[in-house]
């Protein structure tokens, strides 16, 4: 007797490109994800959005206070090289775990 894949909580790769979208070019795509309801229910791109619209948000606003210099250009870099770390490991399948955010995210059930 053979079961069919649970189409609910089956990784696709539509799945996979928006979480990484929504990494790399945060908060945009996060925000526009919440308007599109057959994308925010999918269990997957729901918990990658929740994370990458919270840290994509928090980033922005770091980068805004800081005055424009060395350390506004590290601390760039630094999101930078973070965001394409973890749009590849979503492209990949996985699941990011970003310190305080994730357990965040999960407290609120936004994820």
């Amino acid at each position: 007797m053979s079961e069919e894949p649970n189409v609910e909580t089956e990784i696709t790769q539509d799945d996979r490109l928006w979480a990484t979208l929504s990494y790399i070019f945060s908060p945009v795509v996060p925000i526009v994800l919440l308007f599109l309801a057959k994308k925010r229910t999918r269990p997957f791109i729901k918990a990658h959005l929740a994370q990458a619209l919270v840290f994509g948000t928090l980033a922005w606003l770091v980068i805004a206070i800081l005055q424009r210099g060395l350390i506004e250009r590290l601390v760039g870099l630094a999101i930078f090289v973070l965001v394409i770390i973890w749009g590849m490991a979503a492209s990949r399948g996985e699941r990011v775990t970003i310190p305080v955010i994730t357990d965040f995210v999960k407290k609120m059930k936004w994820a």
